[in-house]
């Protein structure tokens, strides 16, 4: 039976005082927290590094880039601001190819079936999909997929973990390793191609800060840290600039730092994205910090302090966090990898083009779904293994093919 509208309406006006309360408190904290942000962007240089050296513990976040008004910031706001309006689609298209242009960037993403009641025996089936786009004027990009079938030895091999651990691991390490080989060959591959070698951008859909994985057993946190540190070191290694982009991120980086400094209340209700949106408009970014964060950081090694984070306005809703290796604000590029995201955000009208087409790219739908189960059916059958699908799960796969 459908909802009814008219309970939901109900309800809500019955709980509209909860609402309101939360609303009261969030916009009170909210002015404590801005009101922490200026007072930090207001401090000199020295007097923040003096401030730092005394502290201990997780700080959230510390300067790496410096904020002198000369260098564009607005110190009212603690923001860099763009400058970038335009009156149509044409113009911010037409500014999104001059930084864009001839710059090749990847993406990858992934989706996956997981094991259904319906089949006698555990199996999953994974899938990546990437793509590559050269910004010529060619046109020329490239748009593929690999997968992988879980078999009962991968799922049910550690019976203390849910299946579905298993499988979101294996996901997750063919989509960095796909980003890691491209990394690896990047520049071979563009010296083979009459490309520019220094002109290519990696996304990482999602955090280079695995806090996740902070809160799992040793013996399944251990392989995803160790794939996004060889990601890290191969990005540094072959100096391929990678971009975490995380667009609905509620990390509290900067409001730890700021909690911190003015020894204010701590409280879920505020987050750094919150905290900074109502300050920016569209191209606007924060000044680079680098990220000191405790908890899963304390297992990167080398890269313990060697990522390094903005938040960019992309769109109407709160501002993306871009996560980036430090290497990139060493070399002098931080800049022009910005504005290539900038671009390819104008591209994907709010979102960054190439991760958006590798989604596309990598998703199953109703459709891949019900073909894998035919040849899986029809598989085993043909080589007489004991593998039997419910008669409902059949009569499904054999009407919608």
């Amino acid at each position: 039976m459908a909802i009814k509208p008219s309970q939901i309406q109900a309800v809500l006006s019955h709980k509209r005082a909860d609402f309101a309360s939360f609303d009261s408190s969030t916009s009170s904290y909210l002015s404590q927290y801005r009101e922490a942000w200026q007072s930090w962007m207001a401090l000199s240089e020295a007097d923040r590094d003096d401030w730092i050296s005394r502290q201990s513990g997780d700080l959230g976040a510390t300067p790496l880039e410096p904020v002198g008004s000369e260098l564009g910031l607005e110190h009212s706001t603690g923001i860099f601001r763009s400058g970038l309006s335009w009156d149509n689609r044409e113009q911010s298209l037409a500014w999104a190819r001059q930084h864009i242009a001839n710059v090749t960037t990847f993406a990858v993403d992934g989706s996956q079936v997981f094991p259904q009641k319906d089949f006698s025996i555990p199996i999953a089936l994974v899938q990546i999909g990437w793509f590559e786009n050269h910004h010529c004027e060619a046109g020329t990009y490239e748009k593929d997929i690999l997968l992988d079938v879980m078999t009962p030895k991968d799922l049910v091999a550690d019976q203390s973990q849910p299946m579905d651990r298993w499988i979101n691991m294996r996901r997750f390490s063919m989509e960095v390793q796909r980003l890691i080989d491209y990394i690896t060959h990047a520049k071979k591959r563009a010296i083979q191609q009459g490309r520019d070698p220094e002109k290519c951008l990696v996304f990482f859909d999602g955090s280079l800060i695995l806090s996740f994985a902070s809160m799992l057993e040793e013996t399944i946190r251990s392989p995803y840290i160790d794939q996004v540190l060889t990601l890290l070191r191969a990005s540094e290694d072959y100096q391929v600039p990678l971009v975490g982009y995380v667009d609905t991120a509620q990390s509290n980086d900067i409001t730890t730092l700021l909690r911190t400094l003015d020894k204010l209340e701590t409280t879920r209700a505020i987050h750094d994205a919150k905290l900074l949106d109502g300050l920016m408009r569209w191209g606007d970014r924060t000044p680079l910090m680098t990220c000191c964060r405790g908890d899963i950081l304390n297992y990167y090694a080398e890269m313990r302090h060697r990522i390094a984070f903005t938040y960019l306005k992309t769109n109407a809703n709160y501002p993306a966090r871009l996560e980036l290796p430090t290497w990139i604000w060493e070399a002098g590029r931080a800049e022009a990898v910005i504005n290539q995201v900038r671009a390819e955000v104008i591209i994907g009208n709010g979102y960054p083009y190439a991760i958006e087409t590798a989604d596309q790219t990598a998703v199953l739908q109703s459709r891949d779904r019900q073909v894998f189960y035919r040849i899986l059916q029809d598989w085993a059958e043909q080589e007489n293994l004991s593998l039997s699908l419910s008669q409902k799960m059949v009569s499904k796969s054999r009407r919608r093919l």
